[in-house]
């Protein structure tokens, strides 16, 4: 009979301690983005004038730049930088495809060509209405990147999907700038929103938005134990007892709930649920709920820390934080396809 020391126990305690002090470590790297995301843009706000300007209702400068302007901005990039973050996690691992992302699949395009032809033929300008069409339009065009991927007699393997994403995508965001630039209202509406910003987003949008993420990411934290058990490929996966159709079932409700409301507020932003989750998994390894909850953290900061890099590049203008994403993130795929690593996660 083998019996184990109270070292031995008090080691098994102490074991889960590395990756609390990681949780620890990125959320103060997003305090701190977060901090800098209101203190800096065209004009530097000293904290001691944010604090002022917190208790202030004076109208004046700082008061309107930080409340009205800043906080807004900093609070959207953070929810909008979770959802997408999870959403990609969530692709990832029920594909287990490590290429999976919104932007990468033609996601975020669906959904803003869905919101699009609301404003087009229904007349639809408030947030709370052409957040349904964001939502029909990523549902829509998951499952026909999913449905053309599968068509062959090879199914959904990694590659396939990812060049249907990418077909898919292309025409659909060849259909979305015919209607833009066709329609000046449209034109207008869509100028710099087309590409992906934080500007410019008052509390109205915040509010919509806020309880669509809220329930996605509940979704996606109560899924985590089931993918990472779909993780192990669909026979062993069913032996454990795993319900495949309600897990993915439920995976892709939770996408589309994310990336639906994360597209509606700020536009299409690619890349992030690619390069968010590689970087958790290259941390953490293939442990699912550990993934999710790195993820919520890495996700916001890379989003708010490329939109600063975007306000500050180009002070006292900004280059649109969606732009700036697309170059920190076509290299991040690059070098995920060149490992070789894409068959399986």
């Amino acid at each position: 009979m083998t019996f184990s020391s109270p070292a031995d126990g008090s080691r098994a305690m102490r074991a889960p301690m590395p990756f609390i002090l990681l949780v620890v470590i990125f959320a103060a790297l997003l305090i701190a983005i977060c901090g800098l995301s209101v203190m800096l843009g065209p004009r530097t706000i000293a904290p001691a004038d944010i604090v002022a300007a917190f208790r202030a209702n004076d109208g004046g400068a700082d008061h309107t730049t930080v409340l009205s302007l800043r906080v807004p901005r900093t609070v959207i990039g953070v929810m909008a930088g979770m959802a997408l973050g999870i959403s990609g996690a969530l692709l990832q691992a029920m594909t287990r495809n490590p290429l999976a992302d919104t932007g990468v699949l033609g996601i975020n395009a669906g959904a803003a060509f869905a919101m699009v032809l609301g404003i087009a033929f229904f007349g639809v300008t408030s947030a709370s209405g052409l957040v349904w069409f964001s939502f029909i339009g990523t549902g829509v065009t998951a499952l026909g990147v999913y449905s053309i991927a599968a068509s062959g007699k090879f199914g959904a393997t990694p590659l396939r999907l990812i060049l249907a994403g990418v077909a898919l995508g292309a025409l659909i965001r060849g259909l979305t700038a015919a209607l833009v630039l066709t329609n000046p209202v449209i034109f207008d509406q869509m100028l710099s929103w087309d590409v992906g910003t934080l500007a410019l987003i008052g509390g109205g949008r915040i509010t919509v938005v806020l309880p669509f993420i809220l329930t996605g990411l509940i979704l996606a934290a109560s899924l985590a134990p089931a993918l990472q058990i779909l993780s192990l490929g669909d026979q062993s996966a069913k032996a454990l007892g795993a319900s495949l159709i309600r897990t993915r079932a439920l995976t892709l409700l939770a996408v589309i709930l994310l990336t639906g409301a994360a597209t509606a507020a700020c536009g299409p932003i690619g890349f992030l649920g690619l390069m968010a989750p590689q970087m958790a998994r290259a941390i953490c390894g293939a442990h699912q709920p550990r993934i999710m909850a790195l993820t919520v953290l890495i996700a916001p900061a890379i989003l708010l820390g490329a939109d600063l890099m975007g306000r500050m590049v180009m002070r006292p203008g900004d280059i649109d934080v969606g732009i700036v994403m697309a170059i920190l993130g076509a290299p991040m795929l690059i070098y995920v396809v060149m490992r070789r690593k894409v068959a399986a996660l």
